[in-house]
């Protein structure tokens, strides 16, 4: 196999059926939360073509004739153009990690697979609104990936044809971290939008500064995908464990009733770490976990 391929996980399934009640139901909460997706709630520098008037204003040498006024011309003797405020749709930076931890699941899906259903669930809302979509995705062994900004049926086919690739390979380490998606994102997203990240935040490359950066300019969107074997071991005996992007393993015996607390205990610490850091970000923090419904826990933690 080839360096730049990624890989079908054994057990995938997609994220299974999505409600179209429950995507219409959150399309206007997500395009509140992106702070105007809808046409006339989010303001352009300058005057044009909105649906909000700025000003009246006598026709000058120059001026659309179109833009004439028939009433406050009438009124006054002397031609009157309108002035708008311009619309702005937003665009929608999803950042969505693909490395080898994400094709982890013990429930009823992998982690990628809740995953995919969050980004083809965001890209849909956002495109719907008028809005354009862009997508990062790293964590594969040929490094990131880049979509530039689309809007339309042909952004949401080259999201598609990305997320059927798959996730990166056991053992292969990225070139990229998600500090360094980040940063990319911080480079290329010039003007406000909205950043989504959907990974399982296992990555310690120290993202935090970098997120915080871009929370700066940008709405911010992190969407934590879980596992409960994560959180919490079972008794399963003696079991050897291997990390899936390092390939080191280890023998672990999970009878033991101090290895399992100490293990839910540092999983906590963890936790509360990265609710933490995304608190001092100001990100919106939403967890979808691979048991049970994720597009109502989505629906849930954008409201």
């Amino acid at each position: 196999m080839r360096e730049t391929e990624l890989i079908d996980p054994p057990g995938r399934q997609g994220p299974g059926p999505v409600d179209g009640a429950a995507v219409h139901a959150l399309e206007l909460t997500l395009a509140r939360r992106a702070s105007g997706v809808l046409p006339g709630e989010h303001q352009a520098p300058g005057m044009g073509q909105g649906t909000e008037l700025s000003q009246l204003r006598p026709y000058v040498e120059g001026d659309d004739v179109r833009h004439l006024d028939a009433s406050a011309s009438a009124r006054t003797g002397e031609p009157h153009v309108r002035l708008h405020v311009p619309e702005r749709a937003l665009t929608t930076w999803v950042v969505l990690d693909v490395s080898a931890s994400m094709a982890f699941g013990t429930r009823d899906r992998l982690k990628s697979d809740v995953a995919e259903g969050v980004v083809r669930v965001v890209s849909r809302l956002t495109v719907r609104r008028g809005g354009r979509i862009a997508l990062l995705r790293w964590g594969g062994p040929a490094g990131a990936t880049f979509l530039p900004p689309a809007g339309g049926r042909p952004a949401l086919g080259a999201i598609d044809r990305v997320l059927a690739e798959g996730v990166g390979p056991d053992r292969r380490r990225s070139p990229e971290d998600l500090a360094g998606a980040l940063r990319r994102v911080h480079q290329v997203a010039r003007k406000p939008g909205m950043v989504v990240v959907v990974s399982d935040l296992r990555d310690p490359s120290g993202w935090e500064r970098r997120l915080a950066l871009l929370g700066q300019r940008h709405r911010l969107l992190v969407a934590e995908v879980v596992d409960p074997l994560e959180q919490q071991l079972p008794d399963a005996g003696v079991v050897l464990m291997e990390d899936p992007e390092t390939g080191e393993q280890l023998e672990v015996d999970t009878s033991s009733p101090v290895l399992r607390e100490r293990f839910a205990e540092a999983e906590a610490r963890r936790r509360a770490a990265i609710h933490e850091a995304l608190r001092r970000t100001r990100a919106r923090h939403l967890v979808v976990q691979t048991d049970g419904d994720w597009l109502r826990a989505l629906g849930r933690g954008l409201r």
